[in-house]
């Protein structure tokens, strides 16, 4: 089942098909037609009425009705698919639109870039699949706001790879305040779902520090989300502390002592199940002790 940071990368690259295009002749240097025109194809195809074939995304270069070059893009985070299914992929494609194909694979796990990496036998003689793979020694690490102004979508996997060092990360945070919002907010999202959660965190920090113009719409969209997240967490901390208040004076009204470590773990409790079961238990238990017994039996 797709992850949300495969579904994040796959999204990027759907929201501008030139990405993949760049990718190929620029970083890997695949030779592709010249032509200004490329679109998102059906990606679910059929090479028989009993069997589809779906990739990531399909783009074609070039006339629709004619087209000059096929791009499949292909998000691998892991190791499980079969090598001969990318060649499977490419045949079919040409099979369909009688045009030269390139299956790019992005990879931000190094394991899977090496796999995907060697050549594919697709067990149909003569065939041999040499797929483009951009994996994480592929991808830059940029430091440098206006490089990463210039191409956010590089700019985004590089912190996906590299974000954890925190010129990268601030440099893709910086570039966002140059571009446009709707663009900001949504390479910022790319980011954030791609990344791993320690680099979350450090975006979160940044994105939240005094450095950041919170006279912005993206920056208040931010910081508005952080604060209704904060709300909500003080909403829930309030109840549990009514709950845990509620828990104490039935033990008290049972004249039931309650040791200082105990009203310590019954008021710093945030569970509210928890709580509730307390609460229960405190009706009948002979002793506080009784609150904490998982077997349902009191102690005497």
């Amino acid at each position: 089942m797709p992850s949300p940071p495969h579904d994040a990368l796959v999204q990027m690259f759907a929201d501008r098909p030139q990405l993949a295009v760049d990718i190929l002749r620029d970083r890997l240097g695949v030779q592709l037609p010249v032509t200004s025109q490329i679109q998102a194809e059906e990606r679910t195809f059929n090479t028989r009425n009993s069997d589809d074939i779906e990739v990531d995304l399909l783009f074609t270069m070039g006339p629709k009705q004619d087209p000059a070059h096929a791009i499949i893009v292909e998000a691998q985070q892991g190791t499980a698919k079969d090598p001969k299914q990318l060649a499977r992929y490419a045949a079919a494609v040409w099979l369909m639109l009688s045009c030269d194909v390139s299956v790019l694979v992005v990879c931000p796990d190094a394991a899977a870039a090496t796999r995907y990496s060697r050549p594919i036998q697709s067990g149909l003689t003569g065939y041999l699949l040499h797929a483009h793979v951009l994996g994480p020694h592929g991808v830059p690490a940029i430091t440098d706001p206006q490089e990463a102004a210039a191409a956010l979508g590089l700019a985004a996997m590089s912190v996906m790879v590299h974000g954890r060092d925190r010129k990268v990360s601030e440099a893709f945070t910086t570039a966002l305040k140059g571009v446009p919002v709707e663009h900001a907010t949504k390479y910022y999202e790319y980011a954030y779902s791609m990344a791993a959660p320690e680099i979350r965190r450090l975006l979160e920090e940044i994105m939240t520090s005094t450095q950041w113009p919170v006279y912005s719409p993206f920056a208040r969209e931010h910081f508005g989300r952080g604060l209704k997240e904060g709300e909500a967490r003080g909403e829930a901390k309030g109840e549990a502390k009514g709950e845990a208040r509620v828990v104490l004076l039935v033990l008290a009204a049972r004249d039931l002592h309650v040791p200082d470590d105990i009203r310590d773990r019954i008021i710093s409790c945030t569970d509210l199940t928890q709580l509730e079961t307390w609460a229960t238990r405190a009706a009948t238990a002979q002793s506080v002790h009784d609150l904490f017994d998982e077997t349902g039996e009191q102690h005497p």
